[in-house]
């Protein structure tokens, strides 16, 4: 039965011995497989409109249906078998990963998940901090690392241009400050930057955020998914965000937390803490990707640019054995060779079908 899912063939198991122990992978481009991403769900409180535009996701947008999503026993299944083929971290994304119930019983059992040196694994949390201030307890209760919220401004006026939502930014403010206040720390927050919409803010978050123990980070707008208008005349290159920052409070470039981290870390030169810019279109760092991408119903993608996937779910349910699995998942990995944003201004990359970021996880 397993062999009629014909999405991407079982490999001969070159990352499996006869005891079905697997190791390490590699791609064609000699990219471990390091940081593992999971979509818990395709729904949103917000509808920002680089990630879930309102014109497209509106009260007419079919989400998928519950019976598709993976259940949180699939989900720690899967995380176990991505672990053995070298994943060290785990990142849960959505959508908002907050509206899916009883999460933190989620975050518990992958918690308890070690890597292949008998570490825990780091369990990370990205949201939009919409209803992190009632879960922020419970969430590190759980177990829960690391947490990132996004935020792409300040005033209320610009904070719901971006999120087109009636939300408060307060709301996300007081998420914040309740995820500092009982330790998930450092918290890290996002700014998707995007000319004429939101960059006349890159100062006053810099401002707000500057000693205050939490790292701040500028993402240069992306062409993620079809629907977001991308247009590269909006995107203001980390260089310009720095040299903004740097008028007004000097900034040091340090190094990279681990290898493979995709931003460029800076820190005041008065003490002040420290930023960060993630310029995956000026300055693409695809030759040191490592992160693979789980749906929200479970597909294997190996780039968030990507068109297709490869189908865990249903061998999964259809009662594929472990090793049939990581087989799968070793075979798509080592067939890797994405690089979309090294190549995104050349004649030959493919812009069409690509899947949109609130499924497959920003």
């Amino acid at each position: 039965m397993i062999e009629a899912i014909n999405v991407i063939p079982i490999a001969s198991a070159t990352t499996a011995d006869a005891q079905g122990r697997s190791q390490p992978v590699s791609d064609t481009l000699h990219r471990p497989m390091r940081d593992l991403r999971i979509s818990i769900t395709d729904r949103c409180n917000l509808r920002c409109t680089y990630c879930m535009p309102r014109r497209i996701f509106d009260e007419n947008h079919g989400f998928l249906p519950r019976a598709e999503l993976l259940g949180f026993e699939e989900i720690e299944r899967l995380a176990r078998l991505f672990i053995q083929l070298g994943v060290q971290k785990i990142r849960l994304t959505g959508g908002e990963p907050l509206l899916r119930r009883g999460v933190e019983h989620l975050i518990e059992s992958l918690a308890r998940l070690h890597t292949r040196e008998g570490d825990p694994v780091e369990v990370a949390l990205t949201t939009n901090a919409v209803l992190l201030a009632k879960k922020a307890q419970s969430l590190k209760d759980a177990g829960l690392t690391r947490i990132t919220v996004s935020l792409d401004g300040l005033t209320e006026k610009t904070f719901r241009r971006m999120s087109d939502s009636w939300v408060s930014v307060k709301t996300v403010l007081d998420g914040i400050a309740a995820a500092q206040h009982i330790g998930l720390a450092p918290v890290k927050v996002n700014m998707v930057v995007r000319r004429g919409a939101n960059d006349h803010e890159i100062i006053p978050m810099a401002e707000h955020f500057r000693n205050s123990g939490i790292v701040l980070r500028f993402i240069e707008f992306m062409d993620a998914g079809c629907t977001n208008g991308w247009r590269m005349d909006e995107v203001v290159p980390a260089r310009e965000i720095l040299e903004r920052i740097n008028s007004r409070y000097p900034v040091r470039q340090i190094g990279p937390n681990y290898a493979g981290e995709v931003a460029q870390r800076w820190r005041y030169a008065d003490g002040g803490g420290e930023i960060g810019v993630v310029a995956s279109v000026t300055q693409a760092f695809c030759h040191e990707c490592t992160r693979a991408r789980l749906s929200t119903d479970g597909k294997l993608y190996t780039c968030l640019f990507a068109s297709r996937g490869a189908n865990l779910r249903d061998p999964l349910r259809l009662g594929a054995t472990d090793q049939m699995l990581t087989s799968l998942m070793a075979n798509c990995w080592e067939r890797r060779n994405d690089r979309y944003s090294q190549l995104r201004h050349a004649a030959t990359v493919s812009t069409a079908g690509k899947i949109e970021m609130s499924y497959i996880g920003g």
